[in-house]
């Protein structure tokens, strides 16, 4: 066995100097106990060294910082495949696994600034590395497509999602392409798209009845036009986010109150879409008080917390 007659822990050091500061009249000198850096006392046990984690960074750089970098890294480049790719390259290489947190929100940036271009650059390279192949990165795909003037792609693209994704394809694919045929004036094409909704059992909203409703009458066949009226009456409901509030407003079949409430079917469809994709919780805060502003702007309709 080894002699431990004369080992001193720390531990018991330190009590030994804690006494003598607190008695200084009994002959023992008065002290400050040691400063151990990056050292952990155990007990009685001594000290025992901590060593930095190799594999942890110690500069943490946050998904929006980085997304921000991406965007400046690619958005004074020009329109050339192989530059554009190469500078996506060089900014992922160094990453243990897919930034797709980041790319989000780099896309996401790039459509509030309308850069059609990048944005089809950025997801057709992600969808070459094999990520983020999901139905918001084909509907900003499709949106980016139409934007950008590009409508034979978007036709193509369309054609292959509603192939491969036949009964589970959103009704926001359908309500972008009517919405395009319409701007266009393709109503052969429109009607196409609206006969597909129905063999799926995809039921049509107020913007897409409305334009088609719109092409009925102006190509003069009104019997069409009273019975997509009698399949599909107009709501007494309908939903509206008035400063981040889902909010249900009452329609009235007034002239003057329907032309208020209709607005633009092109852009009240976009609305409707992207009124889709928000979270559960916002009905949640919604639910919690009626703000005087909101009666304010919506002072034409009764409105009803849902």
């Amino acid at each position: 066995m080894f002699c431990l007659r004369n080992y001193w822990s720390p531990a018991f050091a330190l009590v030994r100097e804690r006494a003598a500061v607190r008695y200084p009249g009994e002959g023992a000198t008065v002290g400050h106990p040691p400063k151990f850096n990056s050292v952990v006392v155990c007990g009685a046990r001594g000290p025992r060294p901590r060593y930095p984690r190799v594999w942890k960074t110690r500069k943490k750089i946050g998904t929006i910082s980085k997304s921000q970098k991406l965007v400046e890294c690619i958005k004074g480049l020009s329109n050339v495949k192989e530059e554009v790719y190469g500078a996506l390259d060089s900014f992922v290489a160094w990453e243990l696994e897919f930034p797709l947190i980041v790319v989000k929100k780099a896309l996401k940036t790039l459509e509030d600034e309308k850069e059609w271009k990048r944005i089809i650059q950025v997801i057709k390279w992600m969808f070459n590395k094999g990520q983020g192949k999901t139905m918001g990165s084909y509907y900003t795909l499709l949106n980016a497509f139409i934007e950008d003037g590009r409508i034979e792609e978007a036709e193509e693209l369309f054609g292959m999602i509603f192939s491969r994704y036949m009964e589970g394809l959103p009704r926001t694919f359908f309500m972008r392409m009517i919405s395009l045929y319409y701007s266009v004036g393709a109503y052969d094409k429109m009607f196409e798209v609206f006969a597909d909704m129905e063999e799926l059992g995809v039921r049509p909203d107020g913007s897409i009845v409305r334009m088609l409703g719109d092409a009925f009458q102006k190509l003069e066949m009104m019997d069409k036009y009273e019975k997509l009226k009698k399949k599909y009456p107009p709501p007494k409901w309908e939903y509206r986010y008035i400063k981040g509030k889902r909010i249900r407003m009452r329609v009235y079949p007034d002239s003057k109150t329907e032309e208020a409430t209709k607005g633009d079917p092109v852009t009240d469809e976009l609305q409707e879409a992207e009124s889709i994709h928000l979270d559960s919780d916002l009905e949640e805060e919604a639910g919690s008080g009626l703000d005087r502003n909101v009666l304010d702007d919506a002072s034409s309709g009764d409105l009803e917390y849902v």
